[in-house]
């Protein structure tokens, strides 16, 4: 570790050894203490143990060693529009070897879980008729005409994108699968756009390997909510474009942003919280005049829903109901609290605790340009996380719920020390293969 950082080093190991207890901690204490905390049998995780090679056992850890030897160099000397290339092919690459350890069945099979979207999506004929009976069929007292889980559970532009993949004939659960890893993978070149037009550049330069090779990766293939991430991400790429132009460009800018932030708030009840994010950038863009062109074209969205039908708080009402009717009620809330947070972790990587630990400790440098956009976004983030873990709307299975918030959490890896950089990606590009060779996630 570097001798002329010592307390950078210091936090980073402090936070490191929490996030390590944190995790152990949660699988321990259920394992130890019988407690049934009403997961998979390997909470924090959503997850069976499963020891497994497969067919993209050789592709993923070729990736890997690929991304431990070059990624640095290649983050750094690559002109800005072929790091992101290479960004996006490299995410893709990373997320579907991962996948292919279960073959096929690791991209084909998930969507098409009765829990998931595309049953639904298939059989949808009608849209706005199912949008006008989306509420009444929300509750559990709708059986057997209620939702699947997934449907249920969100607002409907989840349903709506699955219903244009069947339209444009991707509607097998491989090509949705492809698709939505596809876009999953365009996430971390949109996080690092962001951070370059808000005057962060070289720090965006540093933080490109943690937010394309992680174990984040095993949940962003197939994950709806891995597309939903790349959604919130452009909104927020355009919305700081909004907020450094000016005239028509920023009208523009902001329209976009408006209209991608709003069909994120259809996609996920707890997306709402980008809100956060954004009032971030457009404090790190120095200006508030895109805050209300872009707040109504979301609003657009919002309503363009409600006219055909939907009515977003009598659904969020129905939701409550069916929640803490359901699983809500048996998943134990002093387990889940912090359980949650270890879940991320898993997620995120066990870096994360090294990365907050050492925010924490440059926090003075908030007054500095680049850091502050680093500092601000990490953040923003952060509160994000904490608000919806109190909400108490997402007890468990949120290694792929707060998939939105992962990459913001993960900028503040470019703070890190730099001989913790090296060391660092290795332990999230292991971890990655560890989880995802000793446990099955269904994601």
């Amino acid at each position: 570790m570097p001798t002329s950082t010592p307390p950078l080093s210091r936090a980073a190991w402090s936070g490191l050894l929490a996030a390590m207890g944190l995790v152990a901690l949660a699988m321990a204490v259920p394992a130890i203490t019988g407690w049934d905390v009403h997961v998979k049998s390997f909470p924090p995780l959503h997850a069976v143990w499963d020891p497994r090679l497969g067919p993209g056992t050789a592709p993923a850890v070729l990736v890997a060693l690929l991304g431990l030897r070059y990624a640095a160099t290649t983050a750094a000397t690559l002109s800005w529009g072929r790091l992101l290339a290479v960004a996006w092919v490299s995410g893709l690459a990373w997320m579907l070897s991962l996948a292919l350890v279960d073959g096929r069945d690791g991209i084909g099979v998930i969507l098409q879980t009765p829990y998931e979207y595309l049953r639904t999506a298939r059989a949808t004929t009608d849209l706005h008729h199912t949008l006008q009976e989306y509420v009444s069929r929300i509750p559990f007292s709708a059986a057997p005409d209620n939702w699947p889980v997934h449907i249920a559970g969100h607002p409907p532009g989840a349903l709506t994108f699955f219903v244009l993949l069947v339209h444009l004939g991707l509607g097998s659960g491989l090509a949705a699968g492809l698709v939505v890893t596809a876009l999953a993978a365009t996430t971390a070149p949109a996080v690092l756009v962001t951070v370059r037009r808000l005057g962060a550049e070289d720090l965006a330069r540093t933080a490109a390997p943690f937010l394309v090779l992680g174990p984040a990766a095993i949940w962003q293939c197939v994950s709806a909510d891995a597309m939903f991430a790349a959604v919130a991400a452009w909104g927020l790429a355009a919305l700081a474009f909004a907020a450094t132009s000016t005239g028509g460009r920023l009208l523009g800018w902001s329209v976009l942003a408006g209209l991608l932030l709003g069909y994120a708030v259809m996609l996920s009840y707890g997306l709402p919280l980008l809100g956060i994010l954004a009032l971030a950038v457009l404090i790190l863009g120095r200006s508030w005049r895109p805050l209300l062109p872009t707040a109504a074209a979301a609003a657009a969205v919002v309503l363009t829903y409600a006219a055909l039908g939907f009515n977003y708080l009598a659904a969020l009402h129905a939701l409550h109901g069916r929640y803490w009717d359901g699983v809500a009620h048996v998943r134990p809330t002093g387990y889940w609290l912090w359980g949650d947070l270890a879940a991320l972790t898993c997620s995120a990587g066990l870096i994360l605790g090294a990365i907050v630990a050492v925010a924490w400790a440059r926090r003075s440098e908030r007054t500095e340009p680049a850091p502050r956009v680093v500092l601000v976004l990490a953040a923003a983030a952060a509160t994000s996380v904490l608000a919806a873990d109190a909400s108490l709307m997402s007890k468990a299975e949120v290694e792929r719920i707060w998939l939105p918030f992962v990459p913001w959490l993960l900028l503040g890896s470019a703070l890190l020390p730099p001989r913790w950089r090296s060391g660092g990606l290795a332990l999230q590009v292991g971890t990655a293969l560890l989880l995802q060779h000793l446990l099955r996630t269904g994601w």
